[in-house]
């Protein structure tokens, strides 16, 4: 009974512990992310030809099948970007008389991380640990000798810094994923090859590779646009404005 009682001693006190400690995280993590940073970075730079003022052209479209996302909106801004930053270049609605034509296809916005942002920028894979894990280690590590073990206390401490860091005061990162390409007219004479490789499976057995080879009139340029917003208890809707300016930014930035 004695050592239970002074098992249970030992974890109310550093419950108390981690719970101050909880607060002064949360508080620094408040001061650090007060002011609201968003970011736009490109996986691949795009430079495209430089051409005549009168052929300074873009047929604009931009996709997507995100229901949070405004088209609408987004759109307006992108044509804004080109107005006043491109360098004389204007957006039109004729795909055949455009000298340019950029398709946008938005994938994703949504809550996320600063490294899962870094993995759609490079197109990777990104899985996240559970914060339980090391509530899990803490617990064992102070209620070592315990006949109540390592669960409880883990549960309490995890529960207590859980409490401070994640309810009161929450670090959001929002991310914008937008998939970009650009097809330019070649000049009079000029025809562009593209070849493209297709894996299928016939069978168990195996697989076969086509090469499938086209002719037209038209260069492509593509590459993908991540967008982050970061800041303490962050909202999308106080986030969305600017994300889709630095977005827009980014687009007529390849002109």
């Amino acid at each position: 009974m004695k050592n239970i009682t002074k098992s249970l001693r030992n974890i109310v006190g550093a419950a108390v512990i981690i719970t101050v400690l909880g607060g002064c995280a949360a508080a620094q993590v408040a001061m650090s992310k007060k002011d609201l940073d968003v970011q736009a970075r490109t996986s691949t730079a795009i430079f495209v030809d430089p051409v005549p003022r009168e052929k300074r052209t873009i047929y604009l479209e931009i996709k997507s099948g995100v229901m949070e996302f405004n088209r609408g909106k987004f759109k307006q801004f992108v044509l804004e970007q080109f107005t006043q930053f491109s360098d004389g270049y204007k957006v039109i609605d004729d795909p055949d008389e455009a000298q340019f034509q950029m398709i946008v296809y938005v994938l994703n916005l949504e809550k996320t991380s600063p490294t899962a942002a870094q993995a759609a920028l490079t197109q990777g894979y990104m899985g996240t640990g559970g914060a339980m894990v090391a509530g899990a280690a803490v617990g064992a590590t102070v209620g070592q000798g315990s006949p109540l073990g390592g669960a409880l206390a883990g549960g309490l401490l995890f529960g207590a810094g859980d409490f401070i860091a994640g309810s009161l005061v929450k670090d959001v990162t929002f991310m914008l994923v937008s998939d970009v390409q650009i097809k330019e007219k070649a000049a009079k004479g000029v025809m562009v090859r593209k070849d493209s490789k297709v894996d299928t499976k016939i069978s168990d057995a195996g697989s076969s590779q086509q090469t499938v080879s086209e002719v037209g009139n038209k260069k492509e340029y593509r590459t993908r646009i991540v967008t982050t917003a970061n800041q303490v208890n962050l909202k999308i809707e106080e986030a969305e404005e600017l994300m889709f300016k630095k977005t827009a930014y980014a687009m007529a930035g390849f002109f």
